[in-house]
């Protein structure tokens, strides 16, 4: 399992990575493709067939599991031409010398791949003879995917709803599950009990006598405790979990799942100091599932990787997060979207991001999912949304219907970001006799869902030059609070560069550490929740915000006694940081005086 990059690219919006593999798979980068839009899927597959000249033939919606097999067959396309470019640059090394010394010098000096290069080229170079081994040794970044488990819309045939396995979530389950990838599955947005039990249909998610597993399962996560109940769900069926993905809370990209008050670093060391017993009790359960399923069981532990995304920007805090909590590898989203070698990003929105300061990237609560939403100021999806409001058409179109999951007014399900909904539910406003201030609050909050599952994927088809008539020219992106702190378009070497400290791409100076960053959001987040509670206060909410203070004060000594013990790591920095989480201690105490006086 071990990895050619210390770093992947993790799956961004629905559209800004959806052919990321093609550009950076035979490099040796994993990186993740969304599932969410099996149209976005099937118009690229046919422009990438024209492109690369392989036949196509449409994968209509009148063909029967049309979403399965549109994803299984942009998938195979994926896998096919990322084979194909490593192979020809395996196989060509005299006539790809520079593409070959491209590849070994992203890599991080520590791969034993580029220390093997350069000692077979240090004095003179055989190109056959480097040849051979490069065959032998380079291999293909993973072409992972993800799922989002709360998008399982229920599908309907002649207004007859179908069986739970044609539900959204599913079928893209299905349409990996019968690809050509040897790849992982990326499941995130929490358990959906239902869903997890559907990977027990297929055989590639079950290990073979020697541990292998062609399809490998991956929980995104926020905690420990979260990682343990789905490892041993899942390992109860015969599953095996290969890699937990810790991501921040709040100090991330796309949907933010703030956890209660629990910070980072405390959950990182609690993962790194609990693997073993994790690995052991989840393979114990797996093994007793796969005997009485009478199906193979390994004959050893099977292998489990622990990574870690969210708000990472150095080189130093790349290198800290695998030495000290032993990550396997570390994900860069954001700073990625700014390297059209590596993500799919139209002129317009990537200029954006460039320019965009703090004050521009904010927790909105735009996403029809009803979960907090990491946002850019001024995107023109939220400006086209506004000028339909202003215009007395509030609401989307809603082409696509991938989040349509609300059923407060009709039994099928509908989007709250749809102009149905919004429609409904303004009237129903009406009807209700509150203030006239009340009232606009309650407007504002519907008013204020974007139509997301839209907005997310028609950049890639702008950078593409596609057509959008069905989608419209609104564009939506997510990027994380770290891209504030880069603010220019580099090459993908530049940003390899800088991830392994051979390089910067930073032009601020004043970026905080990705820790105390998280820290401040957190925060800022409590006021925000204690703001809310101020006119009305349960038993219930006070636990809350008194439990979540206690866990940032827990997190904040945890963090003081790691960067004063730290020995050789952020001596640039480690005295602001310290001062920086002295004054997170008093803004903690302030609020906390604040949360005792509810009561």
């Amino acid at each position: 399992m071990a990895n050619t990059h210390s770093f992947h690219i993790p799956v961004m919006g629905i559209g800004y990575t959806i052919d990321t593999p093609l550009k950076v798979a035979h490099l040796g980068i994993d990186s993740v493709i969304s599932l969410v839009d099996d149209m976005l899927l099937e118009k690229l597959r046919k422009m990438y067939c024209e492109k690369f000249e392989m036949p196509y033939q449409e994968i209509s919606e009148k063909i029967e599991d049309f979403r399965a097999k549109r994803i299984t067959s942009y998938l195979n396309l994926m896998n096919s031409v990322a084979e194909r470019k490593l192979e020809e640059l395996k196989s060509a090394a005299l006539e790809k010398k520079d593409e070959i010394r491209e590849y070994i010098n992203m890599l991080p000096d520590s791969s034993m791949i580029k220390q093997e290069f350069k000692k077979r080229t240090a004095k003179y170079i055989n190109w056959d003879e480097v040849g051979n081994w490069l065959r032998e040794n380079l291999s293909m970044g993973s072409i992972d995917v993800n799922i989002m488990t709360k998008i399982d819309k229920d599908n309907y045939q002649h207004k007859e709803k179908l069986p739970v396995e044609f539900n959204d979530a599913h079928a893209a389950l299905r349409g990996f599950a019968n690809s050509d990838l040897h790849s992982s599955i990326v499941l995130s947005a929490g358990m959906n009990p239902r869903l997890y039990s559907y990977l027990e249909h297929f055989d590639d998610f079950f290990p073979d006598e020697n541990g292998y597993v062609k399809k490998k399962i991956v929980l995104k996560v926020s905690d420990f405790r979260s990682a343990f109940i789905q490892g041993k769900f899942l390992a109860k069926k015969g599953l095996w979990v290969s890699e937990y993905r810790i991501e921040s809370g709040l100090n991330c990209g796309g949907h933010a799942f703030a956890t209660e008050g629990n910070l980072m670093g405390p959950i990182l060391a609690e993962f790194r100091d609990n693997r073993e017993k994790l690995i052991q009790e989840v393979h114990d359960i797996m093994v007793q599932a796969l005997a009485a399923k009478n199906r193979v069981v390994p004959e050893h532990t099977l292998p489990l990787k622990i990574t870690a995304q969210g708000g990472v920007g150095t080189a130093e805090e790349h290198q800290f997060l695998i030495e000290h909590y032993q990550i396997d590898s570390v994900g860069w989203g954001s700073p990625f979207l700014l390297v059209p070698e590596a993500t799919t990003v139209d002129d317009e929105t990537m200029n954006k991001l460039a320019e965009a300061k703090e004050d521009d990237l904010y927790l909105s609560n735009i996403s029809p999912l009803g979960v907090p939403f990491n946002n850019l100021r001024g995107n023109t999806k939220d400006v086209e949304k506004m000028a339909w409001a202003q215009g007395g058409k509030p609401g989307s179109p809603c082409p696509k219907k991938y989040v349509a999951l609300n059923n407060e007014f009709t039994e099928k399900g509908i989007c709250p970001a749809s102009r149905h909904y919004q429609l409904l539910k303004l009237k129903e406003l009406k009807k209700e006799g509150m203030s006239e201030e009340t009232y606009q609050e309650k407007v504002n909050a519907v008013i204020d869902k974007s139509c997301i599952c839209v907005g997310l994927g028609t950049s890639a088809l702008k950078a593409h030059h596609m057509d959008t008539k069905d989608e419209g020219e609104g564009v939506s992106v997510c990027p994380g609070p770290n891209m504030a702190y880069f603010n220019k378009v580099v090459s993908l070497k530049e940003i390899t560069d800088h991830i392994y400290g051979r390089g910067n791409m930073m032009a601020r100076a004043d970026r905080p550490n990705m820790f105390v960053k998280e820290l401040k959001i957190y925060i800022d987040y409590l006021k925000d929740k204690v703001e809310e509670t101020k006119k009305s206060v349960t038993v219930k909410q006070e636990k809350y915000l008194s439990s979540f203070a206690g866990n940032l004060e827990k997190g904040i000594n945890y963090y003081q006694g790691l960067f004063s013990s730290a020995k050789e790591k952020f001596e640039d920095t480690k005295a602001g940081i310290l001062a920086e989480l002295e004054n997170s201690k008093k803004a903690l105490q302030r609020l906390v005086g604040e949360i005792e006086s509810l009561k």
